[in-house]
């Protein structure tokens, strides 16, 4: 028999993967964690943080009314993100997040159902749910005030359990409020945070076009050409052939956008994603007509295109990426919410790290040598350059 706490409500979104117990999600998010592992201010600086963007929703709600579309999924977030902090406090604690709101759920303000389980540790689990709906805004200020007295907090005391039971309390309530089950709150957490810090195991992501003929996948190795003319404006050639149109850098700042198919290229090697990679090389998944319209076609392309120009303006402020190993969380999250629909949104969030970093690289040295030879390796994941003057890979 497992115990465990669960909202009533069944699963709704195609996220919903069914009840998870806590002490798996704190396994799973375990290795996430990259904070100082004996320094509590970064992580109540985190928690704080966390749960004013949850309150933050709830104002939005108020000002943009039915304009605001995004409640549902950007609230699930937030909480995710606020629970995550969370159990990286108790985890310093040494007090297991299990406990918090198994003692939580015994208080006067819970009823208990009992369940058929989906788990297979046990056949049935004890449900506890709520006595009481609380409105939105009072449930949001409640987790608000909450979460105070967790900042004072410099290490294990008598009075710290009590303060975790409260926030956990108010956090229970304030996901009801929000109409969001917590289940969904903790599987999408494991995937954006194990996405996003995790280095992926190549075996196990998707390919996307495996299972159509040769002519309609990205190739397996891929060598294109670089050139500009005295126009000042870039080529390209793939297998001796010209390919895609003339490019300039339509802008007075001149900033090498004209050799912006590289991120293209990078895209097709790293993720084994790209409209317009396969649209200049004329291999789309014709022969089926799903993929061809939804993944290949024309919106598909836009979506690319105005992803690329997005992710370089922001680089452009930033050297283009120059010393830099890693990319902002927040840039990423928003890459995930672009191509979200998209087969690509199956790819973690570390692979597009990879996939950033490896291409603005070789934008630098074909900017840099107005052109060169970009070279793609799916089964590595990877794209490097090689000079057209001397011929050196690097």
């Amino acid at each position: 028999m497992t115990k465990q706490i669960v909202s009533l409500k069944r699963p709704k979104s195609a996220s919903d993967k069914g009840s998870i117990l806590l002490r798996e999600y704190v396994s799973e998010i375990a290795k996430t964690d990259k904070l100082p592992p004996h320094d509590l201010r970064p992580v109540l600086l985190g928690l704080f943080g966390e749960v004013g963007s949850i309150l933050a929703t709830a104002k939005k709600v108020d000002r943009e009314g039915k304009a605001y579309i995004g409640f549902h999924d950007t609230v699930a977030e937030e909480f995710g993100d606020t629970l995550w902090y969370f159990a990286a406090l108790c985890r310093r604690l040494k007090i297991e997040l299990e406990s918090v709101f198994s003692a939580v759920s015994k208080g006067p303000g819970y009823g208990e159902s009992i369940a058929a389980s989906d788990l297979l540790e046990g056949s049935v689990s004890h449900v506890a749910s709520f006595v009481a709906s609380p409105s939105l805004h009072d449930a949001f200020l409640k987790l608000g005030d909450a979460v105070s007295p967790l900042l004072d907090l410099r290490g294990p005391g008598e009075s710290v359990r009590g303060h975790l039971s409260v926030f956990a309390d108010h956090y229970l309530q304030a996901l009801r409020a929000a109409g969001v089950t917590f289940s969904s709150v903790v599987h999408e957490n494991i995937a954006k945070t194990r996405g996003r810090f995790l280095h992926p195991d190549f075996s196990r992501l998707p390919t996307f076009d495996h299972k159509f003929l040769e002519e309609e996948r990205i190739p397996q190795n891929f060598a294109i050409k670089i050139t500009q003319r005295k126009s000042g404006q870039s080529y390209l050639q793939w297998n001796g052939v010209f390919v895609g149109d003339p490019l300039t850098d339509n802008i007075l700042d001149r900033d090498g956008y004209r050799f912006h198919d590289v991120f293209h290229f990078a895209h097709a090697a790293i993720l084994h994603w790209s409209p317009v990679f396969r649209a200049l090389i004329k291999q789309k998944r014709k022969s089926d007509r799903e993929y061809d319209e939804a993944q290949d076609g024309g919106r598909a392309i836009v979506v690319e295109e105005g992803l690329t120009a997005w992710i370089f303006s922001r680089a452009k402020a930033l050297n283009y990426f120059e010393d830099q190993k890693s990319i902002s969380f927040d840039l990423l999250k928003t890459i995930g919410q672009f191509v979200k629909g998209y087969e690509v949104d199956q790819c973690p969030l570390m692979l597009w790290e990879r996939a950033i970093l490896q291409g603005f690289a070789v934008f630098r040295k074909v900017r840099d040598n107005n052109g060169g030879i970009v070279i793609g390796d799916r089964k590595a994941r990877t794209i490097g350059y090689r000079s057209l003057k001397r011929g050196r890979r690097t």
